[in-house]
């Protein structure tokens, strides 16, 4: 299963500004980019329902020449619901960071899901017929109602992820995969950060056997050097499908050899020492064998 939220959160905290300058170019424009600091994990409790959340990244930034701060609240939203309730839970969690931080704060929303590419709501008001008590707003950015072409020239780490995520014609894929890394190799980033980025990409827009041939036979016409540059992030890719591939498949090997000694009776403790797995590994397939049987 994909961690949409990690996968978001990585991408935004490490290229915070490059994500402002993306798709807020104005908000970017008034603040000091040297004093922008990314808050410690916030979790607000909901008393009423019991649940925690987890604020996916909260940043406090100055404005230029002044000497006030405000918060921004981004949030990355990977599904969509019939019911247009996000809204009225962003304004909650506005509030509650209000309370707690005492600070204006920008909410911003980045909606990651593939489908419906209806516009989604970004708004939550509460009025009476002689009052309206409020109106409250967010920045609302839409990744499958963006077009992925419009992004190709934008000199900009964030743009070469998140094309990946934007409306894509189905015989663009190979043509949009290419041009991510394209862009991507032009940037001339540090190799950790083109891992995250191709990473990024590779999670995302993953081609199918027809598609890889288009996808390659399209490589092949670019120049030797370009060439060769996107080539080497592709080949990493390779590397590191290998060898999850081969920690998968041993971690396959002793759950089995753990799921034959449950059957043979043999006691969890002492399969933990055989098989390495932890307790609660083994425990979880002897439950699953119950359940099975």
């Amino acid at each position: 299963m994909i961690d949409h939220d990690r996968l978001f959160k990585e991408l935004i905290s490490t290229f915070f500004v490059e994500f402002l300058d993306l798709f807020l170019p104005q908000l970017a424009s008034e603040i000091d980019k040297r004093y922008i600091r990314l808050l410690p994990e916030t979790v607000l409790n909901d008393v009423t329902s019991g649940e925690q959340k987890k604020i996916d990244l909260l940043a406090k930034v100055k404005y230029k020449n002044r000497s006030s701060s405000f918060l921004i609240h981004v949030e990355a939203q990977s599904y969509s619901k019939s019911k247009p309730i996000f809204p009225k839970r962003m304004f909650k969690y506005f509030g509650r960071l209000y309370e707690k931080y005492d600070l204006p704060i920008y909410p911003i929303v980045i909606f990651s899901f593939d489908k419906p590419k209806r516009a989604e709501a970004k708004t939550h008001s509460m009025t009476f017929p002689d009052l309206d008590v409020l109106q409250f707003k967010f920045a609302a950015i839409q990744l499958n109602r963006l077009n992925w072409r419009d992004y190709l020239t934008q000199k900009n780490p964030v743009a070469a992820a998140l094309m990946s995520k934007m409306n894509i014609p189905v015989v663009e894929r190979p043509q949009a995969k290419l041009e991510c890394l394209r862009l991507l190799a032009t940037l001339k980033l540090d190799p950790a950060r083109v891992k995250m980025i191709s990473g990024f990409v590779d999670t995302y827009l993953q081609l199918n056997a027809k598609e890889e041939k288009v996808f390659q036979a399209e490589i092949s016409k670019i120049g030797l050097d370009e060439r060769e540059e996107i080539m080497e992030i592709v080949t990493s890719w390779e590397r590191k499908g290998k060898k999850e591939g081969k920690k998968e498949g041993k971690q396959e090997a002793l759950e089995q050899v753990a799921i034959n000694a449950l059957r043979q009776g043999m006691v969890v403790d002492l399969i933990v020492q055989i098989t390495g797995l932890t307790k609660k590994q083994v425990l979880a397939l002897q439950a699953q064998l119950s359940q099975d049987s």
